[in-house]
């Protein structure tokens, strides 16, 4: 419930008023700093080569079998519930975490060695 107090106006009539919060200050108004991730991503995008890097991950992935484990492990545990009683958030909630945990150390190295290679390159 707010708290309404009572002022008079210029021709002395009363108004309530309400209590309200205090407006920011000027410097509060502005965005804040992009943070570095997102200034990375931003880097990313603008040069094409987060399409390029997505791309890279796709083929390593296939390349090393795991989009056919992950396959497998949708259809199992679509067969374990029966595929009338799966929905693709349930998929999504139970196979993401192992999905990712599958992803082989070597995949990861060479995607975080591109990016390394990328900022590098972009900073000169």
């Amino acid at each position: 419930m707010r708290d309404r107090r009572f002022f008079l106006t210029r021709d002395d009539t009363m108004r309530a008023s309400i209590n309200r919060p205090p407006t920011p200050d000027a410097e509060d108004d502005g965005e804040q700093e992009p943070t570095l991730q997102e200034i990375i991503n931003i880097k990313l995008i603008e040069s094409g080569e987060k399409e390029k890097l997505k791309e890279l991950l796709r083929e390593r992935l296939i390349e090393c079998g795991w989009k056919d484990e992950i396959k497998a492990l949708c259809r199992d545990y679509a067969r374990k519930k029966g595929r009338k009683n799966v929905t693709v958030d349930d998929l999504v909630h139970v196979i993401t975490p192992r999905g990712r945990a599958a992803v082989p150390d070597s995949v990861k190295a060479e995607l975080v060695q591109r990016i390394r290679s990328f900022l590098v390159s972009a900073t000169l």
